[in-house]
């Protein structure tokens, strides 16, 4: 495993991280806690991985009590990053799929959502706070910055920054957050099918020594190697809620990369293609697989060891994207009266 720092920081976390959301919630297939417990553990003896990426909204707290079961005998080596802002103490009933709940960005509700993360993970810091979904006016909130800049010299958190959300057109959120002081970093969307608009926020991560992390670099499974075209999804999973004609779209342009020989399953597999095309950009210090089995935590982490994408392998892909399989993707869904649907409002 290869480690990368976040500029300005103290912080330095694995290139491969591990998005408890696939062990925490129901929405990823796994629903033994011991065995999301086990994938943890190896995750970092096994293959060094050290940052372990959740939200006090995965599982209602589950996400960081299976954390702190897990890893809490090692806390000290290992980077912890959880989300807040999405008030799951005042539910107004059950939640209903996977909508959205309600937000709050009081001070005193960062306060108490940081206090019972805290106890949940077992810990009396949290290495990288993230506010959860932000639209531009909690980016730009002077309280909600202050709150955190507070909870930074209390020692509570050592650094913050934000999660972006899909569901909320998160371009405009991204580069205010980069631009604003005491932004460790973000977490954002990026993958070679979904490439928009991670792009414009590359040169601005760049320009302004930000760090970035990227989850869902498999889009839904079309990227590893796992999305069958004749198998239909359970309700519960999250690529249930695909259209059809963006995920036949997808299987095209894999096999258009496979034919210009950007993997080869032995060298490297698709899965591992996906999280080096991340890890091409310097500004991206981690990427979050989505892990769920023993053979897919090996794979994904070993693809910090397997060979990085070349100028040419990148300008491979830029070029495919730029000269057209972008436009395909669209016309699949043009063709269809369902829009793209974006893989979660709350991981």
């Amino acid at each position: 495993m290869k480690y990368r720092s976040l500029p300005g920081t103290n912080l330095t976390v694995s290139e491969v991280g591990f998005g408890v959301w696939s062990v925490a919630t129901k929405w990823w297939g796994v629903t033994d806690v011991e065995l999301g417990k086990r994938l943890l553990r190896s995750a970092y003896e096994d293959y060094g991985i050290t940052l372990f990426d959740t939200a006090d909204v995965y599982g209602n707290g589950l996400g960081e009590t299976i954390l702190k079961d897990a890893l809490g005998d090692i806390r000290d080596k290992v980077v912890i990053a959880t989300k807040f802002g999405y008030d799951i103490y005042n539910l107004p009933g059950e939640r209903k799929g996977h909508s959205e709940l309600p937000q709050n960005w009081s001070r005193e509700h960062i306060r108490h959502a940081c206090e019972q993360s805290l106890k949940r993970l077992g810990t009396d810091y949290i290495d990288f706070y993230q506010l959860h979904n932000p639209r531009i006016e909690a980016v730009m909130s002077e309280e909600i910055h202050d709150t955190l800049e507070e909870l930074k010299k209390e020692g509570k958190i050592r650094e913050y920054g934000a999660a972006m959300g899909p569901d909320i057109g998160w371009r405009d959120e991204s580069i205010a957050a980069l631009k604003r002081p005491g932004y460790a970093a973000i977490q954002i969307i990026n993958n070679i099918l979904e490439q928009d608009p991670a792009r414009d926020l590359f040169p601005v991560a760049d320009e302004e020594k930000r760090a970035l992390i990227v989850r869902v670099p498999h889009a839904s499974g079309l990227l590893d190697g796992t999305y069958d075209p004749q198998k239909h999804f359970d309700k519960s999973d999250h690529r249930s809620h695909r259209p059809i004609e963006w995920m036949n779209a997808g299987v095209e342009v894999v096999k258009e990369m496979e034919a210009q020989g950007l993997f080869d399953g032995k060298e490297r597999t698709i899965g591992q293609l996906a999280i080096q095309f991340s890890l091409y950009r310097p500004s991206v210090v981690s990427v979050l697989p989505n892990i769920t089995t023993e053979a897919n935590l090996k794979e994904f982490a070993l693809a910090s060891e397997v060979p990085p994408l070349t100028d040419a392998e990148a300008k491979i892909i830029e070029d495919l994207w730029v000269g057209g399989y972008n436009k395909r993707l669209e016309q699949h869904m043009s063709n269809s009266q369902n829009k793209p649907t974006p893989v979660l409002h709350v991981q």
